[in-house]
């Protein structure tokens, strides 16, 4: 999954469980999570750096941020002493924490760093240290030359061949999009990338309502010839999801507006804290603003983009409630109201079939 997508976006919040785990929940169906975060920090599949955010990708795409990680060499600052400290320590006693190797923060908020978190971070940016393992949330520092395999560690690609490289791998995960949408995905500049995309071997398209000149990438074209059946999964989807990450590609694909609101004062919310999205036969159905409450799971407010879809919705939530340990559900607010009757009773009807 991780090799499809490229990037899977990792933060801070968990509803139902943290996002990375949610990507794969959505894709593969109620995993036991301890089995995904083991996939993710095996050690040897992935690593942490950052593309559309914080993100864990796959080992082989070490090479492809090769030139960010020279950005970010040349813009070291300040005293090495700091930055000497932490190789010594990992050289010397192998992976750790910012805790572990003098302490993350100062005292005060979220990111008021020590000077040892901060080198760590300078370091990890320049690729001198690698994180392929979080323990608790916190990065697990250690020395890329001994983790990194030695051909990908020794590869040196030019600033072109890396463009190239990951608009290609955007194109590969979502199939078509415009420059916006190709450069967005790995947080390239839009401008610089014009010329990456022709040498990608991507073909140029047009899509039916869309404004802007869009690619595609050739296997995306090739299976829409062979007609091959598709399958689609009913499931909520994180809102970090690259799914659905880019907001006006959601608006333009899906005909939904959706911005998260976590971050907007609980009196201006208009679907919820975490709300999150409902896919159903390829269709974004529904909003599911979720929160656990002991063994219950909670839909505070549900929005119904598609009132006849009330069993999709039902089915849902009671499988996701189910993989996080929740043995019922039930649901606060209902928009439109008169569905709220309709969703209640499917929520019954899935929970007594399944």
């Amino acid at each position: 999954m991780l090799r499809r997508l490229g990037a899977v976006q990792l933060d801070t919040i968990s509803v139902l469980a943290r996002s990375h785990e949610l990507v794969a929940y959505a894709r593969m169906g109620p995993l036991r999570r301890t089995d995904i975060e083991a996939a993710y920090w095996s050690g040897t599949r992935a690593f942490e750096y950052w593309a559309h955010a914080a993100s864990i990708l796959p080992i082989e795409d070490w090479p492809w941020y090769a030139m960010r990680r020279a950005r970010h060499r040349a813009a070291l600052s300040g005293p090495p002493g700091p930055r000497t400290a932490i190789v010594s320590a990992l050289r010397a006693d192998g992976p750790q924490t910012a805790r572990q190797l003098g302490g993350a923060r100062q005292g005060g908020d979220w990111w008021d760093w020590s000077p040892l978190k901060r080198a760590a971070e300078e370091l990890l940016a320049a690729g001198e240290v690698v994180c392929v393992e979080r323990r608790g949330w916190h990065r697990v520092y250690d020395l890329a030359e001994r983790v990194i395999p030695g051909e990908l560690l020794t590869c040196r690609p030019t600033d072109a061949q890396c463009k190239i490289a990951l608009v290609r791998r955007a194109a590969a995960a979502i199939g078509v999009g415009t420059l916006h949408d190709l450069a967005d995905y790995h947080r390239q500049t839009p401008t610089r990338l014009r010329t990456a995309i022709d040498d990608a071997g991507l073909v140029a398209v047009t899509v039916t309502g869309w404004n802007a000149a869009a690619w595609a990438h050739p296997d995306a074209l090739r299976a829409l010839e062979t007609g091959l059946p598709r399958t689609h999964r009913t499931t909520l989807l994180s809102p970090f999801d690259s799914l659905i990450w880019g907001r006006a590609r959601t608006e333009r694909i899906f005909g939904l507006a959706h911005r998260l609101e976590a971050y907007v004062p609980a009196s201006k919310r208009v679907h919820g804290y975490f709300a999150m999205p409902v896919l159903s036969a390829g269709r974004i159905v529904a909003r599911v603003d979720p929160v656990r409450r002991g063994s219950v799971l909670v839909g505070r407010t549900v929005t119904l983009e598609r009132p006849s879809a009330v069993r999709a919705v039902a089915h849902a939530m009671i499988e996701a409630g189910r993989w996080v340990g929740c043995g019922s559900v039930t649901v606060e607010r209902v928009v439109p109201s008169a569905s709220d009757g309709a969703l209640r009773a499917a929520l019954r009807e899935v929970t007594r079939a399944t």
